[in-house]
């Protein structure tokens, strides 16, 4: 193509300087103009001299990057061409937008007054895969139809969970299903998959995902083998509560073996101080599966603290058998009482104690929230596992668990198998006190492990939220930088990190200067713009 071009600066560029938006009509009319006389390329925006990690680990590399419509047109010297915006990004890192695997964002995310989405935007995300730990809609239409109502400010991929499908056609009965219900299930996953889900996704550790063993498991991931999605599992066990962190892994493999699909350890971890150091098996179960050929991933947060229901965390599956109800029945039999608290005994000691639990959500009384349950039993004068099934029988408040160690999360980040996620929420400001994960997980990553401790390379770390999510879900136009693929792109400065703490937890993340949704700018100049240019992905679509 024939170029015409601008007055270049000494070394041959056109100077780095911004246009202003206001000025993106005359720009227009000039670029009109210009391609009449001389063909020169017109894009949409124009990224100049940004240092662009293009997602696949490989080096940093100051380049330009040119957008028209939702695509990256061209990736390069673009100092011939011409934009309706142009933006100095020199000096500042340009990455694929940062896509979590492991979000339940879900449900803000279809409500119009929640689906902006500005917590995940400042921490660089543009997209976001629900339904995770087997939990979420079994009717997936439905929720992809309310999700595009409100226009979501990110990308979402859909997950068929396994959980929900599981108490639709069991209940929260303790038992294998006979062949009929597995018929059910079978079909309910197929209508998943059809409807554009991308994989399967189970919570083995919760109820009534727990009730079922894992060649239930396998059976349900041949359907979605056959529409080429993934499995991606909560383990039965991430501590010693029932047959150990590294069963757990174990079975999460044999999905991968038995059914033929690629599955994912998801928010991998090592809770509690039995397990302490048990990564080291975990990483060598993990890479003996790889070298057998078993597609098997892991996700992972960056943070040594946890975030589950109190009743998940100490109650035993058993004493939840039917529900909630039948709970509260066997806790009223002094009898089978003690049965439950013997074994929450045993499930705080295996958190690390009271001092580690610390209240995130309890609608019935938000005085508790942000407070640990060691001081709320002091002051109470109660011995906190009593306290604890009182507080379960009144609802059960959400908690964070303070429960990992420092070695086996740095152990398990900086594999090569390891994707970045979240599994936080949508928070709405000033509820509650959440994990900060849900506001700074992959600020935290970068900025901490990263740009502080040096724990990874910024390549690698990018590669682990950006390309190597994409090439797990197999999102083939998104997770890299490279002309014809998606624009979701993410430019940060050096500054970039996250501000939430545990403590006070409603802090966006800082160091954003723009984003793009497929191609629309939803920061610019480190300010949201209010677009909703997220879609509702399909898998193959």
């Amino acid at each position: 193509m024939t170029r015409c071009l601008p007055a270049s600066s000494a070394n041959g560029r056109r100077p780095r300087r911004p246009v202003d938006r206001p000025t993106a009509g005359i720009a227009a009319l000039a670029a009109a103009f210009a391609v009449a006389a001389c063909d020169v390329p017109v894009y949409d925006t124009i990224l100049l001299g940004g240092q662009v990690l293009d997602g696949t680990g490989a080096p940093a590399r100051q380049v330009d990057i040119g957008i028209r419509a939702d695509r990256i047109e061209a990736v390069g010297d673009l100092s011939g061409a011409m934009a309706n915006t142009t933006l100095d990004v020199s000096g500042l890192h340009v990455s694929p937008g940062f896509i979590d695997v492991h979000s339940h964002a879900g449900p803000a995310l279809a409500m119009p007054e929640r689906s902006d989405a500005e917590p995940l935007l400042a921490q660089g995300l543009t997209t976001v895969v629900v339904n995770p730990d087997g939990g979420g809609p079994v009717d997936l239409a439905e929720q992809r139809a309310a999700l595009e109502a409100n226009g979501p400010g990110v990308n979402v991929a859909q997950l068929v969970p396994h959980g929900s499908i599981r108490g639709r056609v069991i209940g929260s009965e303790d038992r294998a299903p006979d062949a009929g219900e597995l018929g059910a299930m079978r079909a309910l996953v197929r209508a998943g998959m059809e409807a554009g889900a991308w994989g399967l996704s189970s919570g083995t550790f919760y109820a009534p995902g727990s009730y079922s063993d894992n060649s239930e498991l396998i059976e349900l991931g041949r359907v979605v083998a056959e529409y080429g999605g993934l499995y991606t599992s909560h383990i039965r066990d991430e501590s010693d509560y029932t047959i150990g962190v590294v069963a757990a892994v174990e079975e999460v493999i044999d999905v991968s073996r038995e059914a033929g699909i690629t599955a994912v350890v998801t928010h991998i971890k090592a809770l509690g101080p039995p397990v302490w150091g048990a990564s080291a098996e975990i990483v060598e179960r993990i890479e003996a599966a790889r070298a057998e050929g078993l597609p098997v991933f892991a996700d992972q947060y960056p943070y040594m603290a946890s975030a589950t229901g109190l009743s998940a965390a100490l109650v035993p599956r058993w004493a939840q058998a039917g529900g909630g109800q039948a709970f509260a029945q066997r806790a009223a039999d002094p009898q089978t009482r003690a049965r439950i608290r013997e074994a929450m005994v045993e499930n705080l000691a295996r958190r690390g104690g009271a001092e580690r639990i610390q209240f995130r959500r309890f609608v019935p009384d938000p005085s508790i929230e942000g407070r640990l349950l060691s001081d709320l039993a002091a002051e109470r004068g109660a011995d906190p596992v009593d306290l604890s099934l009182e507080l379960v029988l009144q609802g059960g408040p959400s908690i964070v668990s303070f429960n990992m160690s420092e070695e086996d999360v740095l152990n398990l980040m900086v594999r090569d198998w390891t994707m970045t996620s979240s599994d936080g929420d949508l928070p709405t400001f000033g509820v509650g006190v959440p994990h900060p994960r849900s506001y700074g997980a992959f600020a935290r990553k970068l900025a901490k492990y990263v740009f502080e401790d040096g724990v990874m390379t910024l390549e690698a770390a990018i590669r682990s939220m950006t390309g190597l999510p994409a090439e797990v879900m197999e999102m083939v136009d998104r997770g890299t930088i490279a002309e014809g693929r998606i624009a979701d792109l993410v430019v940060f400065s050096g500054d970039f990190r996250d501000q939430a703490t545990f403590t006070e937890p409603h802090q966006l993340s800082t160091g954003v200067v723009h984003l793009f949704v497929n191609g629309t700018a939803a920061i610019l100049d480190g300010e949201f713009t209010g677009a909703r240019a997220g879609r509702v992905l399909s898998r193959g679509g």
